[in-house]
């Protein structure tokens, strides 16, 4: 008998043991599914804050009470909000749009537009030279123009009375001739090949470079000098052509077609005097520059002025006269 108790005792004992692990088991358990519930309402009022979601209830109805959900470990009271749904939509990066072909071609006429302007306002500068030139620029234009247009008016005067007379006959043969030496004589002034006189100027120029002879015989020839002669003061002359050149010298004074001339110097030029002597004097002109570098200009009208220096005549290897 009392093995057979203690034997049933042993079973009931451990009857006892196996009811007590399994009641344990299953208390583990509940706690694990209330923990999963927990988290699973947290998850849902997390999803509901971030969409933003609102249930309203319909007028006379009552509220119902929140259900008081049991504390969780891993819901957060300070957790930052969620944006709504739309501002995420809205933070999305937006494609850049592509102009349009109107608006391209808009801005090419445009460009084109400023490019023609510009063009067209520097033409204008260029033609409106004269519109900015200075007094004194005008006044040497102006001269220049009335000298010239004086010695044109003469020239078509003596060849409308050539032409009359050489239409006639014998006498037209005559005044050929004549015209003919006439022209020769012209031509030897000019080339330097005969001795000249008439009315001019006799001008004295002290202190002055190449320079400013040459611009000197320049502006004499603009403003109707036919012929000219420098004379340096120590007694060498040359006869001034169009192919005449001036260079300083070493060790004072210039070189005039290779003749050394020192001093100051005597310029002979016949032509209208009047004129020539304005040309000379006008602002900024030569009597002005002569005077700016420190030198000095004179200048006499006479009745009479000869040349008397002249050139060999070269003789030509190439150039034949057109028949």
């Amino acid at each position: 008998m009392t093995d057979r108790d203690d034997a049933r005792r042993d079973d009931a004992g451990q009857d006892g043991a196996g009811r007590d692990d399994a009641a344990r088991d299953d208390a583990a358990r509940d706690d694990a599914a209330r923990d999963d519930a927990a988290r699973d309402d947290a998850g849902r009022d997390a999803a509901r804050d971030a969409v933003g979601e609102t249930v309203t209830a319909p007028p006379g109805a009552e509220t119902p009470a929140a259900e008081e959900t049991p504390p969780s470990s891993e819901k957060r009271d300070d957790a930052e909000p969620v944006p709504p749904e739309s501002d995420l939509v809205n933070a999305r990066p937006r494609r850049l749009r592509r102009p349009a072909p109107a608006g391209t071609l808009i801005w090419v006429l445009l460009a084109l537009l400023g490019f023609m302007l510009v063009v067209q306002l520097r033409s204008n500068d260029a033609e409106d030279g004269l519109a900015t030139a200075r007094q004194e620029d005008l006044v040497r234009i102006l001269s220049d123009l009335e000298a010239q247009d004086s010695r044109l008016l003469s020239e078509i005067q003596a060849l409308e009375t050539t032409r009359q007379q050489l239409s006639s006959g014998v006498e037209g043969r005559e005044a050929a001739l004549a015209e003919a030496s006439k022209r020769s004589e012209e031509l030897g002034l000019l080339a330097g090949t005969l001795p000249g006189r008439g009315p001019g100027l006799e001008i004295t120029l002290e202190k002055v470079k190449a320079s400013g002879i040459l611009n000197a015989v320049q502006e004499l020839r603009g403003s109707g000098g036919e012929v000219m002669q420098l004379i340096g003061e120590n007694g060498a002359a040359v006869r001034i052509v169009a192919a005449t050149y001036f260079v300083d010298a070493q060790g004072g004074g210039i070189l005039a077609d290779g003749v050394h001339l020192t001093g100051k110097f005597r310029l002979l030029v016949i032509g209208p005097a009047g004129t020539m002597s304005t040309a000379l004097q006008i602002p900024g002109g030569v009597v002005a520059s002569v005077k700016n570098d420190g030198g000095s200009v004179t200048m006499d009208s006479r009745p009479m002025v000869e040349v008397t220096e002249v050139r060999k005549a070269t003789a030509l290897q190439y150039a034949r006269p057109v028949s």
